[in-house]
């Protein structure tokens, strides 16, 4: 009977300090991020890279070499393979020349 007591006890502190979770998720940054994830990119040669994007790529990885260049569909940034010492890594630039991000391989 004891063991009894002490288990309904222990059911309701339970249940008294139990919260419910509702999770949140902004739809706007989850869609954001598969966009640019998801988006299309077609092979260009170095000579078709635009001059300021092309600048700024040197710039930041002078000692690197092109392995691929790529422009996405709709022409807003361009995605470049790079090769160092063996290592590769992906870069994407805006097409003003603007920094996005690195991607090692």
């Amino acid at each position: 009977m004891k063991n009894l007591f002490l288990s309904g006890a222990l059911m309701l502190a339970l249940a008294l300090n139990a919260t419910t979770v509702n999770p949140t998720t902004n739809i706007n940054e989850c869609t954001a991020v598969a966009n640019h994830q998801e988006k299309e990119y077609k092979v260009i040669e170095q000579g078709d890279i635009a001059p300021e994007v092309l600048k700024s790529a040197v710039d930041k990885y002078g000692g690197y070499s092109l392995v691929n260049a790529y422009v996405a569909a709709d022409g807003t940034d361009y995605k470049f393979i790079l090769t160092k010492d063996g290592k590769d890594l992906t870069a994407y630039f805006k097409n003003d020349g603007e920094f996005i991000k690195e991607e090692t391989a």
